[in-house]
């Protein structure tokens, strides 16, 4: 049986409060899970969940209260670990005076590479994250998704097996969000295994091809996003529009939602056809049918409990 890239059993981290820490606050509760080889695995939670937590608790940057992990076979506590990993942490910081070539040759430099071999390794990986060109500017002009993604060039500068990004989508428009995504999908098609967590609920069911939800420190589901959530159809959307502009039928105008010159209906998966000989009867254009179903945006509300306190815990991203 292959061994597991990351392998964490009962991590718990405690954080003491007040000057003489007679209390503590659990930040991190036994939380237990496998990440397979070649996966690109989603981390999801709100704000204060205990994602960055566990990152630094396997990175070392921060000890356990009990529990251990290992990373391709390897405790957290062996320092020989770190050869194995990349990470970029969520909010980086880079001395911005350096070029962004300077700055992957400074990193470089880390694991013992000669002159050559750091020239020849920053120009491909500046390749690789579409920097090239911008190579020779200094951080201080980069915009915020071009240090993510020079950011995620010094994570893998020295080819790792695992990759651990902590919130790589944070802050990024569009654009930035895409180029980030397209870095992650290429370092799968490498076989790598790549750890992200985020709270951007669309990014991961793109990418991951399984995903665990943490909320307040403890672990809620793990799964592939289709499986986690139900797959019964919640309604059929049908969309149409009224022909020559006419006006709809009472029976229509009243459950019909308006979308410029549209109207989108959604009903039962038991009044369909019923619905669609009314359509007919009415002579409406029916433009497209499509049925709704859970998302792993609604199974992650439910989770964080809905309504107010999750529309402050999560960026729900339209898609």
């Amino acid at each position: 049986m292959a061994t597991p890239a990351i392998e964490i059993q009962g991590l718990t981290k405690d954080y003491p409060l007040g000057f003489w820490g007679h209390k503590s606050r659990r930040s991190l509760d036994n939380l237990n899970l496998q990440v397979e080889e070649g996966e690109v695995f989603g981390f999801l939670g709100p704000n204060g969940a205990g994602k960055t937590t566990t990152l630094k608790l396997l990175m070392g940057l921060i000890f356990p209260t009990s529990g251990t992990a290992r990373v391709r076979g390897k405790s957290i506590e062996d320092i020989g670990m770190h050869r194995e990993v990349g990470f970029l942490p969520e909010q980086p910081y880079f001395y911005d005076y350096l070029t962004g070539h300077e700055l992957l040759d400074y990193f470089a430099r880390f694991f013992g590479y000669g002159a050559a071999e750091r020239t020849e390794r920053v120009k491909r990986f500046l390749d690789r994250v579409g920097l090239t060109a911008a190579g020779g500017v200094q951080l201080r002009k980069y915009s915020k998704g071009m240090l993510q993604r020079v950011g995620i060039a010094q994570a893998i500068l020295h080819d790792p097996s695992v990759v651990f990004l902590d919130e790589p989508m944070s802050g990024l428009d569009p654009v930035g969000r895409r180029e980030v995504r397209d870095i992650i999908l290429d370092l799968k098609q490498q076989g790598r295994t790549v750890f992200f967590s985020t709270h951007i609920l669309s990014d991961a069911e793109m990418l991951c091809d399984r995903v665990a939800v943490l909320v307040n420190g403890k672990l809620q589901g793990v799964g592939a996003p289709g499986e986690i959530v139900s797959l019964e159809v919640q309604a059929i959307e049908i969309l149409f529009e009224a022909r020559d502009g006419r006006p709809l039928p009472q029976n229509l105008a009243g459950r019909a939602t308006r979308l410029g010159a549209r109207y989108s209906l959604q009903v039962p998966e038991a009044e369909m056809y019923a619905t669609l000989d009314q359509l007919r009867a009415s002579d409406v254009r029916i433009l497209s049918m499509q049925t709704l179903r859970p998302t792993l945006e609604d199974y992650f509300f439910r989770l964080v409990g809905g309504g107010k306190n999750a529309s402050h815990a999560v960026e729900a991203q339209t898609r």
